[in-house]
C-alpha cells in the first residue's frame, strides 16, 4: 500500500467514523465498490489526480445519488483523497464497506466468525477452488456462501464474505479474508493474535494468554486458534508481522540446523 493510498484510507475512515452507520450503510458501500470495479470509466474519473476534489465529489453525488446519506458521506470522502492508484480505491471503499459492516454489528464476533470461515476454506479444497475460480459467475459464488453459512454466521459475516467471494480480483480467498479479519479487528479496537498449538487451548490457559498479550501490545486481543499436530507441543503465536514460536517442532528444526553445522 503506497503512502498516498495509507493516508487517503485514514482520511476516509475518520469520515466513516463520524457516520451513524447501520447494516444498509455496509451493502450500499459494496455496492458502490462492485459499480466503481465494473466500470473503467467511473474508476478512472474517480481516482484522476488532475481533476480537482469538488469535482470528484460532484460526481459521486451524480452517480451514487440513490445510496444512504452515510454511505454518500463515505464514498464522497474517498473520492477527494488522492490514492496510488485505481486499483487501490476500489479496494479502499470495499475496506470502508467491511469497516461500516463492522461498525454496525453490536453482538457477534465477526472477526472470530471469519477466522472460522477461513479455516472451512482451508479445510475444503473444492470449496476454494469454487470460489477463487475467474471463470465462476459472481452471483452464484455469493449464493454458495450464503447456503454454506446460514444459521452458522451472523449477517454481518454472511455479507461480507459473500460480498467479497464476487470480485476477487486476481486475489486469493484466504489472504484476502485474513486481511478483512485484521481490518474488523481493527474497526472494532481490537488485534488479531492466532495461536498454533498440536491440542486446543483450555478456557483458562486461553484466558492468560490473552491477559499476557494484551498487556504486551497495549489493548484488546481477538485470539484465534489453529490446531496442528505437526507443531508437536508449545505454542505458536503471530501477531502481525511479530511471531513468536515456542513450539516444540521450531526448537527441533533449530537444533538440526545447529547440528548440520
Amino acid at each position: 500500500m503506497g503512502s498516498a493510498t495509507t493516508q487517503a484510507l485514514a482520511a476516509s475512515v475518520a469520515v466513516l467514523d463520524k457516520q451513524r452507520i447501520g447494516a444498509a450503510t455496509a451493502r450500499d458501500l459494496f455496492a458502490a465498490a462492485r459499480a466503481v470495479a465494473g466500470s473503467p470509466q467511473l474508476s478512472g474519473a474517480l481516482a484522476d489526480h488532475s481533476a480537482g476534489p469538488e469535482a470528484r465529489t460532484a460526481l459521486v453525488a451524480s452517480v451514487f445519488g440513490k445510496l444512504s446519506a452515510g454511505a454518500r458521506n463515505v464514498i464522497a470522502a474517498a473520492a477527494a483523497q488522492r490514492w496510488s492508484s485505481r486499483r487501490d480505491l476500489i479496494e479502499g471503499i470495499e475496506d470502508l464497506a467491511v469497516r461500516a459492516a463492522a461498525k454496525a454489528e453490536k453482538t457477534a464476533d465477526v472477526a472470530g466468525e471469519l477466522f472460522g470461515v477461513t479455516r472451512l476454506i482451508a479445510s475444503n479444497p473444492e470449496l476454494e477452488l469454487a470460489l477463487g475460480s475467474t471463470l465462476g459467475d459472481p452471483a452464484a459464488k455469493s449464493a454458495l456462501i450464503e447456503k454454506l453459512l446460514a444459521g452458522k454466521a451472523s449477517e454481518t459475516t454472511i455479507l461480507i464474505v459473500s460480498e467479497l467471494v464476487r470480485e476477487l480480483r486476481g486475489r486469493r480467498v484466504r489472504s484476502l479474508l485474513s486481511d478483512v479479519i485484521r481490518t474488523v479487528a481493527a474497526q472494532t479496537g481490537r488485534t488479531v493474535a492466532t495461536v498454533t498449538t498440536a491440542r486446543p487451548l483450555t478456557d483458562d490457559q486461553a484466558q492468560r494468554l490473552t491477559a499476557s498479550l494484551s498487556r504486551s501490545y497495549g489493548g484488546e486481543i481477538a485470539l484465534n486458534q489453529i490446531i496442528d499436530a505437526d507443531v508437536v507441543g508449545g505454542i505458536r503465536v503471530q501477531i502481525a508481522d511479530d511471531v513468536i514460536d515456542g513450539s516444540i517442532s521450531a526448537r527441533l528444526t533449530d537444533l538440526r540446523q545447529k547440528l548440520a553445522g
